[in-house]
């Protein structure tokens, strides 16, 4: 018996049993739904966190006060407050002047303010204080307007730039540019407005107000640690820029060889190794979980077959008697049970993939759908269809064929 004949008795013995059929199939469509549906979230969490969360700029890392080490537990992020110093002006002027490897350094630091125009007015809006090569660094993009001027950073001008959001409830039907609002009673003028950036984990990126480095600290205090961005000048550079920046910091506050550095520098790596550290073990242990699933729908088509061979087993002992072999029924028996669980598994991937969307946009959750994960699912649900029909295709096989034939 050919492979596509094999297959044509298959479905038609899968169509004319159509609702045992479904029924059947019930079983490895949840499990591959529910598989499906964790590894989407999953990488779709992964792809977020690329994307919005550890891109923190084209070659670029952070100088800050803490590392992602120190929040690794209570003890040592304490332990780090009590030996990390202040991240000042002074070292970002160092970084920016140290040439080398290190192509450019921005510092940022940030408040909460209250941002008024007119009677309308937004409370507690992130307000981020800038040096004006941020802009490029982090690839900021105007929507209108522009971004600071090193003059205006120099002077300590009122302007600011602000985020999308901002600018829609504060000025719904025009620009803001060339506006003065309020931030926290002080006048700024309005010199560009940032493009949509979205939303992060449901809470917007667009609601934000950006002023020049030096008004900020001239308004909130100098005495502040600052987080510093740092570019190297490729990507071939970018180990020996931080190398070059961690030295730096290490002499400008005597450290000796054996000390343990008392600042952190922020990677995407970074960013990634304490995801894959926090949710790594979830990510197995949940995709384990709802595996088994797959291995109830497995036992279930087992079932099935078995209670189909007791059904068909005139059918089979007339086959053999016109000259059918055992390799021919037993192909015909696996074809049957790894076709009921591909059909089941393609009904799952449509299912997850639905259910991901509408995940997507009620809770607003990221999530992707891999076409690699895509034909491992569909590998998997075969394959545990062509291992369930192993021993009722085994036992059709080995039916003899005049006993098969005296059944009722």
């Amino acid at each position: 018996m050919s492979f596509l004949e094999a297959l044509r008795l298959a479905f038609s013995a899968i169509w004319s049993h159509r609702l045992r059929s479904f029924l059947t199939l019930l079983g490895i469509i949840f499990g591959v739904a529910t598989v499906i549906v964790v590894v989407s979230v999953i990488e779709g969490f992964n792809a977020y966190v690329d994307e919005k969360i550890a891109n923190i700029g084209t070659n670029a890392f952070s100088v800050q006060k803490y590392s992602i080490e120190d929040f690794s537990s209570v003890e040592v992020l304490n332990a780090a407050r009590r030996r990390n110093k202040d991240v000042t002006v002074e070292d970002l002027k160092a970084l920016k002047a140290a040439g080398g490897e290190i192509r450019d350094a921005g510092g940022k630091s940030s408040n909460l303010a209250d941002i008024k125009f007119a009677d309308q007015t937004l409370f507690k809006v992130q307000l981020n204080g800038v040096t004006p090569n941020i802009g490029e660094i982090e690839n900021i993009e105007s929507k209108s307007g522009r971004f600071f001027y090193e003059s205006e950073d120099e002077n300590r001008r009122n302007v600011c730039f602000i985020g999308s959001e901002v600018a829609e409830k504060l000025f719904p039907n025009s620009d803001p540019v060339g506006n003065t609002v309020k931030l926290d009673g002080r006048p700024f003028k309005i010199i560009g407005v940032g493009k949509e950036l979205g939303s992060a984990f449901g809470q917007s990126r667009d609601m934000y107000v950006s002023i020049p480095l030096s008004t900020f600290l001239s308004i909130y205090g100098l005495r502040r640690s600052i987080s510093i961005s740092v570019t190297s000048h490729d990507s071939k550079s970018y180990v020996n820029a931080l190398d070059e920046a961690r030295t730096l910091m290490r002499i400008r506050r005597k450290l000796g060889p054996s000390e343990k550095d008392n600042f952190g520098i922020v990677t995407p790596d970074a960013i990634n190794q304490l995801r894959d550290n926090i949710f790594g073990t979830v990510q197995v242990a949940a995709i384990g979980v709802t595996s088994i699933s797959l291995v109830v729908g497995g036992i279930v088509i087992m079932n099935i077959m078995l209670v189909s061979v007791t059904e068909r087993k005139k059918e089979i002992g007339i086959r053999k008697s016109i000259g059918a072999k055992q390799a021919d029924i037993l192909k015909q028996f696996l074809a049957e049970s790894t076709s009921l669980a591909l059909v089941g598994g393609s009904i799952g991937v449509l299912i997850a993939y639905s259910i991901a969307k509408i995940i997507a946009l009620l809770f607003s959750i990221p999530t992707a759908l891999p076409f690699l994960w895509v034909t491992i699912a569909l590998l998997v649900s075969s394959g545990v269809g062509l291992v369930s029909g192993v021993y009722p295709a085994w036992k059709a096989a080995r039916l003899d064929p005049i006993e098969a034939l005296r059944a009722d």
